[in-house]
């Protein structure tokens, strides 16, 4: 923002210019799960419930996607949300003993 003065006799004016910002959205990262012939798939819908906030039909869903593809996509967040998340189920796998693999890359939708 500048401001400019202008005289004109006794006169003063002031005029302020914005400058116009526009925000860029931040680049989003999809969360890959990755099938293994060791997690069970109910732990796989728990996961997509509990942590990627999913409805137990999309879970299931997701979940039968990832099965028979061998990958299939969590969800898409930004890259700190994408992390959070994905250690988050790495926590909970191995917990339980489970190799489930996640991994995130970018969204080019």
């Amino acid at each position: 923002m500048s401001d400019k003065e202008e005289t004109d006799g006794s006169i003063v004016t002031k005029t302020r210019t914005q400058a116009k910002q526009r925000l860029q959205k931040p680049p989003l990262y999809r969360v890959l799960l990755h099938n293994d012939d060791y997690t069970t798939r109910e732990f796989v819908v728990d996961v997509l419930r509990q942590i990627f906030r999913r409805s137990q039909e999309d879970a299931v869903r997701i979940m039968l996607h990832v099965h028979h593809n061998g990958v299939g996509v969590a969800g898409v967040y930004t890259y700190e949300v994408a992390e959070m998340k994905v250690r988050s189920v790495e926590v909970l796998a191995q917990q339980r003993e489970y190799p489930l693999m996640l991994s995130i890359e970018p969204d080019d939708d």
